[in-house]
């Protein structure tokens, strides 16, 4: 186990439990002690844990964590989620995208999809997107227009916000959103964690004829801080088989076509 993925496991340990000792951590994760001593001092340097005698509690932003960090979360799901949410797009559509671990494998298939590529004369899909990650990666792919909104980035996510990033929204239309959420339930609707995100979530989602949620099993049935938008503005959830039979009969009643990967 690299290191990089050992700090994702920690993390993920640590938030679930709220505090850890370095001999719990150690037997968990099957490294030496010191080993765990040096991870939990370099974590706590950048702010994601608090170094206590023997341990290390959560910090509120380990709830948040940085997009790097989160990459290894359920990243077989995250792929299978976005294998089948590309198949959602036809070319020459419009598509909306927010920021994410999950959005950014969605980028990532409808980069490499062949029936998008055309004959190479004009691109055949134009992404609209807030994320600087999805941005960068996709500006090389000459089949894909890219549009960037303005605003400032947010180092957890990559993502753009303010009004400069919201604004974009008032002179475009979109075909599909596909948004990443950090929470999806029925009695909320679409949620995460940054009030601004949120901001530029909804205008995306406000300007799109069809909303499309991604979210693996953790996020279905949680609730976030912040209100993207209602479960009545959602039209295809696509998620997981760990969806629960009471969530996938509450999405179903409530209209929304959910689409198992």
């Amino acid at each position: 186990m690299s290191r990089h993925e050992r700090w994702n496991a920690l993390l993920e340990l640590l938030a679930d439990a709220g505090r850890l000792t370095v001999e719990d951590a150690s037997r968990r994760m099957d490294v030496s002690a010191a080993t765990i001593r040096r991870d939990f001092d370099q974590l706590a340097q950048q702010q994601m844990l608090t170094r206590t005698r023997g341990g290390a509690v959560a910090q509120s932003v380990s709830y948040d964590l940085p997009l790097r960090y989160k990459a290894a979360r359920h990243a077989s799901e995250k792929q299978r989620i976005a294998a089948a949410t590309a198949e959602l797009v036809r070319p020459g559509s419009i598509i909306g995208l927010n920021g994410g671990t999950t959005t950014s494998e969605v980028a990532r298939v409808l980069a490499t999809r062949a029936d998008l590529h055309g004959d190479g004369s004009s691109p055949s899909l134009t992404i609209v997107t807030n994320a600087l990650n999805i941005a960068n990666e996709l500006a090389v792919r000459p089949h894909v227009k890219i549009v960037l909104t303005g605003g400032v980035p947010r180092p957890q996510s990559y993502e753009l916000t303010g009004p400069l990033a919201t604004g974009i929204f008032d002179r475009v239309t979109l075909d599909v959103a596909i948004l990443g959420v950090n929470g999806v339930a029925t009695p909320h609707g679409a949620t995460c964690h940054n009030e601004g995100e949120a901001d530029v979530n909804r205008r995306m989602a406000e300007r799109a004829d069809r909303v499309v949620v991604v979210a693996d099993g953790s996020k279905i049935g949680r609730r976030a801080f912040a209100r993207i938008c209602a479960t009545d503005e959602i039209d295809v959830l696509v998620t997981d088989g760990t969806i629960g039979d009471a969530d996938m009969t509450a999405f179903t009643e409530a209209g929304i076509r959910v689409i198992i990967a």
